[in-house]
């Protein structure tokens, strides 16, 4: 059996609720996806949709209250990641799986330096001397493009530009090699260079046999990254399939209105059709 034929993460009527004082929300409804080991995997839909609470269900990140998780299987190295113990869970986070929030500003911590935040994560999970494990975080700093990392290494998150942040959780997530990476949306803050830059590094770390999970809303990172596709709306994924079957033959309307929201290059000044609805 190919690598890629075993399925690494799998999850089954998934369903996520919110208390709000309008009443119970269902933000993902009974949404089910595979993961295969050694692919990338696309999660696209509008804003609101349920994609980044269906990636936080993942690792459990779901604050409880307001929300909760009433059903559904998550199922990593044949294990239901929503019944382990939270020991279990933390040795899970940041090693076997890792996560590329869409506001680093609010995922890191303003009281220690990105150098020491990497170093909790190396220490957590691995047993290295200080000066090596020194060195592996310098180098994930490099790897993401960060000026002087040996400066930014002793740095506040509130010191450094909302792009050069975003590149130190590209980098943490990164850095003990996970499994599976989930990123959502890792290039918003970033220029088009620097996110040429972070997505080829994503694909020579998924050579090695890594999955990625990617959340955007670019459909051009879609087509350039990602095997299989899963198109959301209102917290269902609506089609599945290869990226390419998809892009050349939308079965959903959704999906064929996501496509043509996609600016033409030889039409610029061409009003876009808009989805109706809120």
């Amino acid at each position: 059996m190919k690598l890629k034929d075993k399925t690494l993460l799998t999850i089954r009527n998934l369903s996520v609720t919110f208390d709000t004082e309008e009443g119970r929300i269902t933000a993902v409804d009974r949404v089910s996806l595979d993961i295969p080991s050694g692919s990338t995997v696309g999660l696209v839909g509008e804003s609101g949709c349920g994609k980044s609470v269906t990636a936080q269900s993942i690792l459990r990140l779901i604050p409880c209250p307001p929300g909760r998780i009433p059903e559904g299987e998550i199922t990593f190295a044949e294990r239901n990641l929503l019944e382990l113990p939270a020991a279990e869970l933390r040795r899970i986070r940041g090693n076997r799986i890792s996560m590329i929030f869409q506001e680093p500003m609010t995922s890191l911590s303003p009281l220690h330096s990105i150098g020491g935040q990497m170093l909790e994560a190396i220490n957590l999970h691995r047993d290295l001397p200080q000066d090596q494990a020194r060195q592996t975080v310098l180098q994930a700093l490099r790897d993401v493009g960060l000026p002087d990392p040996a400066e930014r290494f002793h740095a506040l998150p509130h010191q450094l530009s909302g792009g050069m942040r975003q590149r130190v959780m590209i980098a943490m997530a990164m850095l003990l090699n996970p499994a599976l990476l989930i990123a959502d949306e890792p290039t918003t803050a970033l220029d088009v260079t620097l996110q040429a830059q972070i997505l080829e590094l994503m694909r020579q770390r998924l050579s090695s046999g890594q999955s990625l999970l990617l959340i955007t809303h670019n459909m051009g990172v879609v087509w350039q990254m990602c095997e299989r596709l899963a198109v959301m709306y209102a917290g269902q994924i609506v089609e599945t399939g290869r990226t390419d079957d998809i892009f050349n033959a939308p079965l959903h309307p959704y999906t064929e209105a996501l496509l043509r929201s996609i600016p033409p290059l030889d039409k610029p000044a061409e009003r876009l059709p808009a989805i109706p609805g809120q």
